[in-house]
């Protein structure tokens, strides 16, 4: 374990079951249909592997990076695209992923950026859920995993850049962000 984890929250196997069991849930909602899946930089990337390779249908990807941290730990609310999807998704039945859902306010600004482009269908899909940190109304259609309200790293989430590629979701010591 990094000497900068307080605890593993979600250890490796755990965290890659149920993202299968995930996949397994969205062959079975989109049977028959194209999905195409874009996934939030750079957070998600680790998530949307996994996910992607366990949904049994004909999938593209795309990506979107948006921001609404910067290199602190809180939103700021002012949600940044810097890196727009790069295929038309008019008509398309989308689902977004993302690592994890807090506030609400970055998804739900993309939902609506992605509503306005007029998509047939959007789905979200997030690997963790800290429910009561919601700010706006927002629930994922398919979550990974409730989690409390601590300052997670590890499987693509960061903090400044670093602590991504830890093969669980740890829970990151508060000396380390300065809380």
């Amino acid at each position: 374990m990094n000497k900068n984890i307080r605890e593993i929250l979600i250890a490796e196997e755990p965290l890659k079951k149920r993202i299968r069991e995930m996949g397994a849930e969205i062959t079975r909602d989109y049977n028959g249909k194209e999905l195409l899946i874009i996934g939030i930089l750079k957070g998600a990337v680790y998530f949307m592997t996994e996910l992607t390779q366990a949904i049994d249908l004909p999938t593209k990807i795309d990506f979107i990076r948006v921001s609404s941290y910067g290199s602190g730990t809180n939103s700021s609310g002012d949600v940044k695209i810097s890196f727009d999807t790069t295929k038309n998704i008019s008509g398309k039945d989308v689902l977004l992923l993302d690592d994890v859902v807090d506030t609400g306010l970055t998804l739900n600004a993309v939902k609506g950026l992605f509503v306005e482009r007029n998509v047939n269908s959007i789905k979200i899909a997030t690997m963790l859920d800290k429910k009561e940190r919601r700010l706006v109304k927002m629930l994922p259609d398919y979550s990974g995993f409730i989690i409390p309200d601590e300052f997670v790293v590890g499987f693509g989430l960061d903090y400044d850049e670093q602590y991504r590629t830890l093969p669980y979701i740890g829970i990151l010591k508060p000396e380390v962000y300065g809380k």
